[in-house]
């Protein structure tokens, strides 16, 4: 061959090549979801459920670090509707993220697509209605991240992977739920509790929720999905060796029963190692004089009886619970979304630049129940806040730090009603404190990021509670609890820019003002740093009909 043909023939690979490096992409899940409503009776009454393609709960989605996710809704209801989910970073990507204060809800009777992708995350989690008090309704469901195949996982392959969420249910409608929360009153205790949507008779007819084979070993995946009851779940003679919890792997314990507070997901490893025959798992309320359950059952594939009626009994009192809180522990060894070990964080020799205390507090404005954080109870607007910021016109809709990081003054009862967003600093390393002076446990979610949950502790916070933290391995998560008269501590850099939702995940609470947004723009107005608005964005509010801002470059 001749030298110039050579290099021809050279240059030609080379091309080929870089063409195959640029086109190379992580993998696509395409879904497409038709959001319905239909008649479902979980608990024995007729009543309107939402669904998706037909099913209650919805589909679990099945993905893979990394996946680019995208899933086309078609909003079949009466009202606008928004899907949101849980967990799910969208890093520098919160136009995807499904809350009214990032998007314009999606109209009745027409389509939306979201695309995401579960970018550096592993883990169990789950996706809800944001919008109204649709999450009474139904249309949850289970959203799983597994680990790529390169990346070891600190335990061996299950022989199945189930999902399990698990939550209270009322049987008033979500329309009669939201008209009692908007003429002021609270709602009541809830009617029941489903696991998966059901609520097994014990006479008998129930069929297997789940099945296993002997000696196998399975993952369940637990969420609690319910609007404010924290659940004691447990399975019959089988104890549970917690494995990961909201996207970290953690140091691998045995449990006869496991705590999940609203909004949590635990994955847990049971071996099918009894006698065979019928188990059931068990759901119950923790924390209320009523004690509500719910039962399922889970079949050996050579089983020859029924599941006994005696129920292994929920632990008593939140001390027990706290107990259990403090022995969760990061797996500093394991590796979770990329190969180097969680532990080569070292979050706890960073410097704090800014301490945020949250105190959350209730009380009537114009005769009205509200909740509030630092005395603000935050209210949704026409107009998303994502969209006014990017649009560049937030003081048509809402001002920056209603609020101060010093919490709520002693003895202040005064509840102002607007917008709250919290104004953060890029790259900040921070510590939030949540305090708790309230009689009922709290539940408290951060969108966009995983915390250090450094501490949960009775009484009030103050500076020289820092030596009680656990500055070696906290749990990275995105959920904690505060039980009453408490108060806990998270550590956290805000390195992703967007908007993003910080509330209770008691829905009432939630519904009713207990949210802020925390804005985390960065200077540069970088590609680098946060995407641009994506093409086919709903635009509504203020906004509607604005030429688009010049959009962000490298």
């Amino acid at each position: 061959m001749g030298s110039g043909l050579f290099l021809f023939a050279l240059l030609l690979c080379l091309s080929a090549a870089s063409l195959w490096t640029v086109r190379a992409e992580d993998p696509y899940l395409f879904f497409t979801w038709k959001v319905t409503y239909g008649t479902i009776s979980p608990l024995g009454v007729p009543q309107q459920g939402i669904l998706i393609n037909g099913e209650f709960p919805g589909p679990n989605i099945n993905s893979t670090t990394n996946n680019n996710v995208v899933v086309n809704i078609f909003n079949h209801l009466d009202e606008p509707f928004l899907i949101h989910w849980s967990g799910i970073q969208h890093r520098k990507n919160c136009w995807q993220d499904g809350l009214p204060g990032t998007t314009c809800p999606i109209p009745a009777g027409t389509n939306f697509t979201y695309h995401f992708q579960v970018k550096d995350q592993i883990g169990s989690f789950f996706y809800y209605p944001s919008t109204a008090m649709h999450r009474a309704a139904g249309g949850f469901g289970g959203l799983r991240i597994n680990s790529r195949l390169l990346i070891p996982v600190p335990y061996a392959d299950p022989e199945d992977d189930y999902t399990v969420l698990i939550g209270d249910w009322y049987t008033k409608s979500h329309t009669a739920l939201k008209q009692l929360l908007d003429s002021g009153r609270t709602l009541a205790r809830p009617d029941g509790i489903l696991i998966n949507g059901k609520n097994a008779k014990g006479d008998g007819s129930d069929e297997p929720l789940f099945t296993m084979k002997p000696e196998k070993t399975y993952k369940y995946r637990i969420c609690n999905v319910g609007l404010r009851t924290s659940l004691n779940f447990r399975i019959q003679n089988h104890p549970m060796k917690l494995v990961e919890m909201e996207g970290s792997h953690v140091v691998q314990n045995d449990y006869q029963s496991l705590d999940v507070h609203v909004g949590q997901c635990f994955s847990v490893l049971v071996t099918a190692n009894q006698e065979p025959r019928d188990y059931y798992m068990v759901a119950s309320t923790r924390f209320m004089k009523t004690i509500h359950m719910s039962k399922a059952i889970i079949r050996y594939t050579n089983g020859k009886g029924p599941a006994s009626s005696d129920l292994p009994e929920a632990p008593m009192g939140w001390a027990w619970s706290l107990n259990q809180f403090r022995t969760f522990r990061w797996n500093l060894t394991a590796s979770a979304a990329r190969p180097n070990p969680q532990g080569s964080f070292r979050y706890g020799s960073i410097n704090i630049t800014r301490t945020i205390k949250l105190v959350n507090s209730f009380g009537n404005v114009d005769g009205k129940l509200r909740y509030a954080i630092n005395g603000v109870s935050h209210v949704e607007t026409e107009t998303p806040l994502k969209l006014a910021e990017y649009f560049k016109v937030p003081e048509k809709v809402f001002k920056y730090d209603m609020i101060t990081d010093e919490g709520l003054p002693e003895g202040s009862t005064t509840i102002t009603v607007a917008p709250n967003v919290l104004n953060a600093t890029y790259r900040n390393f921070v510590e939030i404190i949540f305090e708790n002076h309230e009689k009922r446990l709290q539940s408290w979610h951060l969108n966009g990021y995983s915390f250090f949950a450094v501490a949960i502790e009775p009484g009030k916070w103050s500076p020289e509670k820092r030596t009680n933290y656990n500055l070696l391995d906290a749990v990275s998560r995105h959920t904690i609890q505060v039980f009453p008269k408490s108060w806990a501590a998270i550590l956290l850099t805000f390195d992703n820019c967007g908007m993003w939702n910080l509330r209770s995940e008691l829905t009432e609470n939630r519904y009713l003002g207990q949210q802020l947004y925390v804005s985390v723009l960065s200077p540069a107005l970088s590609l680098r740093d946060e995407y641009n608005i994506p093409d086919r964005t709903l635009l509504c509010g203020v906004v509607k009909g604005m030429p688009l801002p010049k959009p962000y470059t490298i």
